[in-house]
This record gives structure tokens, sequence and C-alpha cells, in this order.
């Protein structure tokens, strides 16, 4: 911080250019934010879940249907790291499954955005 003299000889603080504190903080935070453009993170989908003993999961086998605690047509939730990011649908393209997102969630759960 910069230091005025007023007339009666002691010194006074100025304030900052606030303005001109934001612009170049704002080009640091886009420049910091494009470093991350091409950062790979994990995305997971989650059909459902179930609970299941040990003896159950020892007698999987080939052709075994596990239950879920989905719903048909539910939603599907879309992980990124290992925080719920979206729900979506599932949708069929070609001979390969995709999920198309139908909401984004914030960190709550809470709704930010829908299609």
């Amino acid at each position: 911080m910069s230091m005025k003299q007023s007339r009666d000889g002691s010194a006074k603080p100025t304030q900052p250019d606030l303005a001109e504190l934001g612009s170049a903080n704002g080009d640091r935070e886009a420049a910091s934010l494009s470093a991350l453009y091409d950062l790979k993170l994990d995305v997971g989908i989650e059909l459902g879940r179930t609970r299941m003993t040990v003896q159950e999961v020892l007698a999987l086998g080939r052709g075994s249907v596990i239950q879920l605690d989905r719903m048909v047509g539910e939603p599907v939730d879309v992980y990124v790291g290992d925080r719920r990011f979206a729900e979506g649908e599932v949708v069929v393209i070609g001979e390969q499954f995709g999920v198309r997102i139908t909401r984004i969630t914030g960190p709550q759960t809470t709704e930010i955005v829908e299609s």
C-alpha cells in the first residue's frame, strides 16, 4: 500500500486502484483456468446399487442377474471423480451405449441447469 503525505506532514495510506487489480486478477484466473482444459478426469455412470452378502457375490456367474435399486426409465447418475455431477438417460449410439445429460447437479445435489 502506498502512503500519501498530508499538509501537516503525517503520512496517510492511499486507497489502491481496485479496478486495475481486478483486470489483472481476471487475466490470471483465465490463464489458470485454461491450464486445466487438457486435464483428464474419470467420469463414471451409476445405473443403480444393491447390497449383497459375500456368499451371494461368490455365487455370481455368467448369466447371473443383479437387481438394482432403480426403476426402468429413472435417470442414471453421472460422476466426475467422486462427485455427482449430473443425471442422464441411457441412449444407444450405433452398437454402443451412451448417456444423454438431462440435468446438471451442484455440490449438494441441487439443480443448477436443466435441459
